[in-house]
């Protein structure tokens, strides 16, 4: 927390109080007087703060800010938040803990073979974060309640590193905590405000990539900019599906309600002593492995796209190193959960792909603005007959979608006169580059 003040005291602009020989005894001694303000009332330290800054011979505005990190930092070890993990005695065969790992998650939670599969890699993946480059979410969803999301959410915290569970947050308690803690993130019940905040969707963004996983906040009295970690493991939970931005970054784990007949124990009954000996063994697991993961270079599915492909790379490299089967149930799992995570369109590849069929079906090369809209709206389960608040979308709108593309809107001549239309030679290369493999390609 000193690291604020060591530029200061390394050109001399902070002077060694009397009777203090050197710099550690020095840092010591501010450890203890910034640990004792911590501890204070708000109050309290409100009516003193600005003569303690003076006394220490610091401005106010940096005196709050260790202030404040300080009380972020001793909070959680207070509570005992973060148990130290002693790593297991001798090293650790990686293809059996992770068949243990899978045991563990099968015997509590209702899921595809392949969401186990996702859920017991990226639970190691936590353990190996300092090494990866790519941190995926693990984004917990399912279609209503009951689906035991928070059950898994919990699961996870159980066997993740440093686990910090949060039912809401905002963007600035998110930053700080990662830059305090960098602890494993565990957000629940994430539709009920994530939807709501571009801000903090924009932070969780920003931690997909170790390169860029920062955000630049103005603090203290005056509004110095500082630069703040977002890089880190995370797991969220909520029903229905992300915005398409965090969607993108996430490895999705979708969860369904039990049959009566899919009996799972409770895990609030589960025997603790059990899950800190699996920690024990991913500790060293970890240790033993994180050279050999910073080098690996795994193989990652063809029929992945390029974010799926940099999203399942850190768990995939995990399989690698593991061996065993978990080469090949790694990537099937992949394929499995992102794979038909694909074959869902974006709202423009589904309009591209709606104006592709409506030139085939109609046989014609060039086609009026009117005509096509015609034909989407034609469609009753396609969004276009009531994009605009249930009105059907217009010429304009189609427009400005197809711009973003590069396709404009051209005068064509056609029977007595001339129309505003599109050509389906433009289209060409935007359907061979957006529109599914599941869908003829234009030759």
């Amino acid at each position: 927390m000193n690291a604020i003040l060591a530029h200061e005291i390394k050109d001399g602009a902070l002077a060694l109080p009397c009777g203090i020989e050197s710099k550690d005894t020095f840092n010591l001694d501010l450890d203890r007087e910034f640990d004792r303000l911590a501890k204070l009332p708000i109050l309290e330290y409100e009516r003193c703060r600005k003569d303690e800054a003076k006394r220490l011979g610091i401005r106010s505005s940096t005196l709050d800010e260790i202030v404040k990190t300080c009380q972020l930092k001793n909070e959680p070890v207070a509570a005992g938040m973060f148990a130290e993990v002693e790593p297991w005695d001798e090293s650790v065969d990686g293809a059996e803990l992770l068949d243990e790992i899978a045991a563990i998650v099968d015997r509590y939670i209702v899921c595809e073979k392949s969401t186990i599969h996702a859920v017991t890699l990226w639970i190691m993946f936590s353990w190996c974060i300092d090494t990866m480059h790519i941190s995926p979410i693990a984004c917990i969803t399912a279609p209503e309640k009951r689906c035991g999301k928070t059950q898994l959410l919990n699961l996870i915290g159980m066997l993740c590193i440093k686990p910090l569970p949060a039912s809401n947050i905002t963007s600035s308690a998110l930053f700080r905590s990662i830059e305090a803690f960098n602890p494993t993130l565990l957000i629940d019940e994430a539709d009920s405000f994530l939807g709501q905040s571009d801000e903090l969707r924009g932070i969780l963004n920003s931690g997909h990539t170790r390169q860029s996983a920062f955000v630049i906040r103005t603090v203290g009295d005056n509004f110095e900019p500082k630069r703040f970690s977002t890089w880190g493991a995370k797991a969220i939970s909520g029903i229905g599906h992300l915005s398409d931005t965090l969607k993108d970054r996430s490895i999705l784990l979708v969860l369904r309600r039990k049959l009566p007949s899919e009996q799972r124990d409770r895990l609030r009954h589960a025997d603790i002593y059990h899950f800190e000996q699996v920690k024990r063994k991913l500790a060293r697991w970890a240790e033993d492995n994180n050279e050999a993961l910073r080098l690996a270079r795994p193989r990652l599915p063809e029929a992945l796209n390029d974010r799926a492909q940099d999203n399942w790379e850190p768990l995939l490299a995990i399989a690698d190193c593991v061996g065993d089967h978990w080469c090949n149930t790694a990537r099937l799992a992949a394929l499995a959960i992102s794979g038909i995570e694909d074959e869902a369109p974006s709202i423009n590849e589904e309009l591209l792909a709606d104006i592709k069929q409506a030139f085939e079906s109609m046989r014609v090369t060039r086609i009026s603005s009117i005509d096509l809209l015609e034909r989407l709206c034609s469609d009753d389960e396609a969004p276009w007959a009531t994009w605009l608040h249930g009105k059907p979308m217009t010429p304009r709108k189609l427009a400005q979608r197809l711009c973003e593309f590069g396709i404009k809107s051209k005068t064509l001549r056609g029977g007595a006169g001339t129309f505003k239309g599109y050509e389906l030679s433009d289209f060409k290369d935007v359907f061979n580059h957006y529109i599914k493999v599941t869908h003829a390609i234009v030759p």
